[in-house]
């Protein structure tokens, strides 16, 4: 069973950059059967997704985020990075990472961390 596990700075200031590691347990970011990605949750808002990497290592993004996301991994550390360079307080949510199935959207019921609450604040 897969478990994945967010991790990062939960206070951001302004115009820095935001980075998250989501660590995987129970499975390999590698095996072609699945693609991960990154979500958010602003306050009072809905989920959004904001980009994933392959198990091969391509990249893709939300169009809103293109130009501030960043999305890598360590395959010897079965993790994979998100970097929002340029936050501003809008880039306030609960941040999760999540698996899906090659070939499919994500969905909401797909494996996803617990999240983790980023503020970006002075």
């Amino acid at each position: 069973q897969v478990q994945l596990q967010e991790s990062g700075p939960g206070l951001v200031k302004p115009s820095q950059t935001l980075s998250l590691t989501c660590t995987v347990s129970g499975g390999s970011i590698t095996n072609n059967y699945y693609y991960w990605s990154w979500i958010r949750q602003p306050p009072g808002k809905g989920l959004e997704w904001m980009g994933a990497i392959t198990y091969s290592g391509s990249t893709y993004y939300s169009p809103s985020l293109k130009s501030r996301a960043s999305i890598s991994r360590d395959t010897s550390k079965n993790q994979f990075t998100l970097q929002l360079s340029s936050v501003t307080p809008e880039d306030t949510a609960v941040y999760y990472c999540a698996r899906s199935r090659t070939g499919t959207a994500w969905g909401i019921k797909d494996p996803m961390g617990q999240g983790t609450q980023v503020t970006v604040s002075s």
